[in-house]
């Protein structure tokens, strides 16, 4: 049975890989891989459950015991349906409506033209200044913003200033490699980073004391070796739109940077909230667009004379944010669950633990891997493998130095965070920004890999020997 369910989701995992080929969404693909695996676990064996969650099937026999009177295996599946199942679920639940909300306020400060006020700022021709310019901007920016969003304005902006397309290429892959990178450091920068932290894997501060070094180098060494080559002014063929958009006709440009500022400071505020309440992310996440509803309710009740057609309300612009997206972390996620509750993830976990035992590695594995296979799997599989460490328990455990990674804010999910984030840039196929940017400027993929990859690795690398190194030296000043 455990083969069968590997085999289900290796082709589930190849399914996704390989979507623009079969031209079935990857979210379709996602969620029969996860209906199926559950499905193959309750039905083939769910008498597995004492041997693997023993502790917990106890105590549920013991709070229903008119169960407890069943036979064994429909005892089991009661508890794979009432409780392994519910479980999992508002754990992946507290991540998709963290992200349904985050990405509503990013799509309300978009609609309403809050990111032009930063990028009508750009007015520099020099083709090195730009790139550099880019690449800070769009590295900081994928901190706050998702790095796909993030992506997808930038590239905008080029378009405006850059006319010819094949010049164009160059800066958009800039642009994806600062933008995974600018998003591994912060807790709301790019969702792998979101689940590790929604999950308690890692805490705000420590990421991003640990990560913000790193990260930069992986985006400044690829970008110094882009700019060696690159002489000279953009040249403006004088086709950029500068007509009034319908948004700055119906807002005013103190009202447009407001919903900026607003916007920006919800989605900042939602590690503040975490800490002051303790309460989950998206708690705080849905405080924030309640904030947002409210005051574009309040803005669009004086414009009276704006036809209802352009008032970008909530209620229309949630239509917009990527469903399909959400229904793939779903569909993937549940599938992760399956292989965890039924003991895959953990043999997985002690094959790697005794043939490589080294996270350093491990994660940078996982890093290259993460270019050519989606990186949630990659990491929900890793989060499966290694349950977070206490550690009042850590000296009990065989091997204690080791186990010592895995604590909350340990070097392992500080290294897995940056490693998933950053080595999607090594394919261009390898992260949602690559993808979305790949779409928008049709860059080719051989040319992506024979121009961008080295470069790519070459920042990958760099960052990753940052990390190790810095590692190091807190190990030496603590003896």
């Amino acid at each position: 049975m455990l083969g069968i369910m590997v085999a289900v989701f290796l082709v589930g995992y190849l399914c996704i890989a390989m979507e623009h080929k079969l031209q079935v969404n990857k979210a379709a693909s996602a969620l029969l891989t996860g209906g199926i695996l559950w499905a193959l676990y309750i039905v083939t064996a769910p008498l597995s459950v004492p041997q693997l969650d023993g502790q917990a099937f106890g105590e549920f026999l013991s709070d229903n015991p008119t169960i407890a009177a069943l036979p064994l295996v429909e005892q089991c599946v009661r508890f794979i349906s009432g409780v392994q199942i519910v479980e999992h679920l508002g754990e992946i639940s507290e991540t998709l409506f963290f992200l349904i909300g985050a990405m509503t306020i990013v799509e309300l400060i978009d609609v309403h033209g809050g990111f032009s006020i930063i990028t009508n700022r750009i007015t520099t021709r020099k083709k090195v200044t730009l790139l550099w310019l880019i690449s800070i901007l769009t590295f900081f920016m994928s901190a706050v913003l998702d790095n796909m969003t993030t992506a997808i304005v930038m590239v905008m902006l080029i378009r405006r200033i850059i006319p010819e397309q094949k010049e164009r290429w160059l800066f958009a892959s800039i642009i994806i490699i600062a933008a995974n990178s600018g998003g591994a450091w912060s807790p709301i920068g790019d969702v792998t980073t979101i689940m590790l932290w929604v999950k308690g894997n890692v805490t705000s501060v420590p990421l991003v004391e640990s990560l913000l070094l790193p990260s930069l180098v992986s985006t400044i060494v690829p970008v110094w070796i882009a700019s060696r080559s690159m002489h000279g002014m953009i040249t403006s063929d004088g086709t950029e739109d500068k007509a009034m958009s319908n948004v700055e006709q119906v807002l005013t440009p103190r009202e447009r940077l407001t919903m900026l500022i607003l916007g920006v400071s919800c989605l900042l505020f939602v590690p503040v909230f975490k800490s002051l309440t303790h309460l989950p992310p998206f708690m705080g996440i849905m405080v924030g667009l309640g904030i947002m509803w409210v005051y574009t309710e309040l803005l669009y009740r004086k414009k009276v004379d704006v036809a209802e057609r352009d008032k970008h309300r909530v209620t229309q612009v949630i239509r917009h944010i990527d469903i399909p997206t959400i229904l793939f972390f779903l569909g993937i996620l549940l599938a992760v669950a399956a292989l965890q509750a039924t003991g895959i993830l953990d043999a997985a976990a002690g094959f790697l633990n005794r043939e490589l035992h080294n996270i350093y590695i491990i994660n940078v594995i996982i890093g290259l891997m993460s270019s050519i296979v989606d990186n949630v799997p990659l990491v929900a599989g890793a989060m499966g493998m290694y349950p977070i460490v206490d550690p009042a328990m850590v000296g009990t455990m065989a091997d204690p130095a080791f186990m010592q990674h895995f604590v909350q804010d340990g070097p392992f999910w500080l290294f897995l965070a940056y490693c998933a984030g950053v080595g999607g840039s090594l394919l261009i196929i390898g992260s949602a920004a690559g993808v979305v940017v790949m779409g928008l400027e049709k860059i080719n993929f051989a040319w992506y890999l024979k121009r961008i990859t080295l470069m790519a690795l070459a920042g990958y690398l760099a960052g990753a020997a940052v990390f190790v190194l810095i590692e190091w030296l807190k190990l030496g000043a603590a003896f």
